[in-house]
């Protein structure tokens, strides 16, 4: 296997969206799709938690 020895470098752009998904993001998940070595794609899901008597006994919804 061969393996890159050197720090990654990543584009101030990305660097910046990657940050922006973190810090804008209180539960869930930043994935990120990496092909040949590269980023190609930024998922983020982000969960909304439902709470108070409303929700929880069924009848907000």
């Amino acid at each position: 296997m061969n393996r890159n020895t050197a720090a990654p470098v990543l584009h101030p752009d990305l660097e910046r969206e990657i940050r922006e998904a973190l810090v804008s993001i209180r539960f869930g998940t930043v994935t990120l799709v990496v092909q040949d070595g590269r980023v190609i794609q930024l998922d983020k899901s982000e969960k909304i938690r439902l709470a108070g008597p409303t929700f929880r006994d069924g009848g907000g919804i």
